[in-house]
């Protein structure tokens, strides 16, 4: 492992940069139209990476570990506490519908690309487990992934280079999407024309994310339920995983879904949003403080994306991974314009399966689509389940 001018072991520095970098991405989106364009998740990833790949920060280090452990798992239910399955059946129809059909072109994608390089890459079915995991519903699902198949370090850590490094890329292609003739010629896209009807130039991801009332005990109640979720979950795993075989198929399959303590988590929060939608809908900041935790851990998932590392070590994975992506945005619009769908919601719903909820949301904050924001959001955390269970699926599968 090469050196940095920063040393690995010095946690609380390291923290520092990752808490500032994710401040800062915040800021710049909020402050800047070029920014919001980018989205704030995005800035974040870059930034990580250029310090990485210059040698200012470690590649690996304790401070990336307990994000990936604590930060990531505490986030989660708080972005779900809104994901009333009953609502987002009733607000979301139309963009749930697209978002399935886009998900499905993500695991075809998985197919298409394990039997084209299957040969070239060892243990390629461990790839596409995570990568058609985070393919439909954000890297958070890759960590979940990883663990349940027990992929070595190398391939971990070059498969989030390849899926950083293109997820990066896609992002900037989707937000350049509504300026293109050819789509704009081929789809429609009321929400572009309402914009340019109304002139609007205004920073749309600050005015999203203005300042709402948040008492102390919305706060408490926060942090104590997704504490709480978290913690029984892992135990409900744990138990599962232990008293259940792996000798066939289908206990394979059942060990894999219900001993995953993100799929357990990822359940049991949006089981307690749905049948109690005032108590835990209701929690004012919730959704605030997750997305800011989010963008740490999309500063985390930036720090290994080494350039060096992508084309001296794995530049097949990188193929791999297009190839999934490739297959999602072409299912995607080919289906959307079967079916008469929305340019804005096609690219919401696409961005949501590769990028997750988070992602999707500040799209659609950042080009002002609000009415797309809060579908963004509900249907973008069903990936966070339903990516588990493509997941373990197509792995099991190919294994």
């Amino acid at each position: 492992m090469t050196t940095s001018f920063i040393s690995a072991d010095n946690t609380w520095v390291l923290f520092a940069i990752l808490v500032v970098i994710a401040a800062g991405a915040i800021w710049l989106e909020q402050n800047f139209k070029w920014a919001s364009k980018v989205t704030g998740c995005v800035l974040a990833l870059l930034g990580a990476m250029i310090l990485s790949n210059v040698g200012i920060i470690p590649v690996q280090a304790a401070a990336y570990d307990f994000v990936w452990d604590y930060v990531v798992p505490l986030a989660i239910p708080m972005l779900l506490f809104q994901a009333n399955i009953k609502k987002i059946w009733k607000d979301s129809g139309r963009l749930l519908a697209i978002y399935l059909i886009s998900g499905l072109g993500t695991l075809l994608g998985g197919f298409i690309a394990f039997y084209a390089l299957r040969s070239q890459i060892p243990e390629l079915y461990k790839a596409a487990a995570m990568m058609v995991g985070t393919y439909t519903g954000g890297s958070v699902n890759l960590v979940a992934m990883t663990d349940a198949f027990e992929a070595t370090g190398d391939l971990a850590s070059t498969a989030v280079v390849a899926d950083n490094l293109l997820m990066a890329l896609y992002f900037f292609v989707l937000a350049a999407i509504p300026a293109m003739n050819f789509f704009l010629k081929k789809f429609r896209h009321p929400l572009l024309d309402e914009m340019a009807a109304s002139g609007s130039t205004e920073n749309h991801a600050a005015s999203y994310w203005t300042a709402k009332p948040v008492a102390l005990i919305d706060i408490a109640k926060a942090l104590a339920l997704s504490f709480a979720i978290v913690a029984v979950s892992n135990e409900i795993a744990k138990f599962f995983a232990a008293i259940i075989p792996e000798t066939n198929f289908f206990l394979v399959l059942l060990h894999g879904l219900i001993g995953n303590k993100y799929l357990i988590m990822t359940t049991l929060t949006m089981l307690l949003a749905t049948f109690l939608p005032d108590k835990v809908g209701g929690i004012a900041g919730a959704q605030e403080i997750g997305t800011f935790l989010i963008h740490i851990f999309f500063t985390v998932i930036g720090v290994p994306a080494s350039i060096y590392l992508i084309i001296t070590k794995a530049p097949l994975l990188l193929v791999f991974c297009a190839i999934i992506v490739g297959i999602n945005m072409v299912v995607s619009f080919v289906f959307g314009k079967i079916f008469k769908f929305n340019l804005e919601e096609i690219i919401i719903a696409s961005n949501a399966n590769v990028g997750g909820p988070t992602t999707a949301a500040a799209l659609a904050i950042a080009k002002g689509w609000q009415s797309l924001v809060v579908p963004a959001l509900l249907v973008g955390t069903l990936g966070y389940v339903i990516g588990n269970y493509y997941g373990i699926f197509i792995g099991t599968m190919l294994r």
